[in-house]
Formats: C-alpha cells, sequence, structure tokens
C-alpha cells in the first residue's frame, strides 16, 4: 500500500489496528473493520466515531443463475487521487457462486472532518 500524501498536518495519518491488523486512521477510536475499541481514556466512555457526512455510498446484488456453471470472483477496491495515479488497491473477498447463491456488496466512503488546521 502507497503512502497516504498529506500536508505537515496529521490529517489522514493512519496507524495498524492491534485486532485485525487492518490500516485505519490514527484518529479512530474504534477500528471500521472489526469494530474493537482502539483507545481507552480514564475517567471517559469509550465513543465510536461519527462520520461528518457518507461522500459515496454504493451498492449492489449479483444472483447466480440456477442452471448455470459456478462462477468465481474476487472483490476488488481501488483508490485513485486526482491525477488517476492508483493510491491504493486491495483485495477484499474472492469466492464462488454455485445455483441460486447470492452475495449483496455495499461500498461507503465516510468522511471525518478534523478540527486540526492544514499546514
Amino acid at each position: 500500500m502507497l503512502p497516504v500524501r498529506t500536508s505537515n498536518s496529521t490529517a489522514g495519518k493512519t496507524r495498524v489496528c492491534p485486532h485485525c491488523k487492518a490500516t485505519i486512521l490514527e484518529s479512530a477510536t474504534v477500528c471500521p473493520g472489526c469494530q474493537h475499541h482502539l483507545q481507552f481514556n480514564p475517567g471517559q466512555q469509550a465513543v465510536r466515531t461519527v462520520a461528518s457526512f457518507t461522500a459515496l455510498k454504493v451498492a449492489g446484488t449479483v444472483k447466480h443463475p440456477q442452471n448455470e456453471s459456478p462462477w468465481e470472483y474476487s472483490l476488488v477496491i481501488s483508490v485513485r487521487n486526482e491525477r488517476g495515479e492508483e493510491i491504493n488497491r486491495q483485495v477484499i473477498g474472492v469466492g464462488a457462486l454455485q445455483g441460486g447463491d447470492e452475495r449483496t456488496v455495499s461500498l461507503n466512503m465516510e468522511v471525518f472532518k478534523t478540527n486540526k488546521p492544514m499546514m
């Protein structure tokens, strides 16, 4: 995975979740992948960070026809910057569909506003 280009601010800085090893935002208190709590704040209740808004939401369903040979699939996510350069590509899942099987895929790009100034 290529590093995220940022200014001198900490916005966009990442770390690895100690539970599931996913790359997540350093500011996250709960891993968006495995949902485990990541930071302990004595005297404070752990709070899941809520997205400021959802910038992109896509969902779709694929259903395999009953009388057709099996299909194999790879679910791949690709992120590109403003110049069209791929900055991240990841295989999310693989599998097979048999007659009558169905898979639904949802993709959400949640945006979190920071109170840190850009430098």
